[in-house]
């Protein structure tokens, strides 16, 4: 693995632990000798997470719309921002730049990143680990949820398999070093319960 996906807020938050977790994902990202790859923005802790990241050295490439570029929301520090024209290109190239996903705390944006990254684990379209930065127990809620969805037969376990939470950096970067990617090739067997 080289490079992670970074799905964050726009915003802060309202406690400064968000934004010191961002900062210390960054951080670690870098002194992992990974790649960032995020939205592009410099707002929020999408924008303290790439500072951070860059700070250290690591390579961190923004991947953001042309509406949004124009508003001056795309952050001008990066390695590289490649400015795409819709959501779904931006997503889609995101995801084909990075080998595995840590979301930070967000709103609808990041939840529908989330969510997306998950639905194409499970319809094979790549086998990636996708983690929850549980900052001050953000995602736990969430977490639990979608292992009431494989209880109750709607979430294949394969696909919770991939999916972890965590407030523990050390633990996350440990989950992302021991992931064993699944075949894409027999997703509809991914399915089965």
């Amino acid at each position: 693995m080289k490079s992670i996906c970074v799905y964050a807020g726009s915003a802060s938050g309202n406690k400064p632990e968000f934004t010191e977790k961002a900062i210390e994902l960054g951080y670690a990202i870098a002194d992992k000798n990974f790649s960032m790859v995020y939205g592009g923005g410099s707002n929020g802790l999408m924008g303290v997470t790439a500072d951070a990241a860059l700070s250290r050295g690591a390579n961190v490439t923004g991947i953001i719309t042309e509406q949004l570029d124009a508003i001056e929301v795309g952050h001008k520090g990066l390695t590289k921002l490649e400015i795409v024209s819709s959501m779904h290109e931006r997503k889609s190239r995101m995801a084909k730049l990075s080998d595995a996903i840590i979301s930070l705390p967000g709103g609808v944006g990041t939840w529908e990143e989330l969510f997306e990254a998950l639905a194409w684990n499970q319809l094979g379209f790549y086998s990636k680990p996708i983690i929850l930065f549980n900052v001050d127990d953000y995602y736990s809620s969430l977490y639990d949820f979608s292992k009431e969805a494989v209880k109750k037969g709607f979430l294949p376990r394969t696909t919770f398999e991939e999916f972890f939470i965590s407030d523990d950096l050390e633990i996350i970067f440990d989950f992302i070093s021991k992931f064993k990617k699944k075949d894409g090739k027999d997703w509809y067997k991914r399915l089965e319960r």
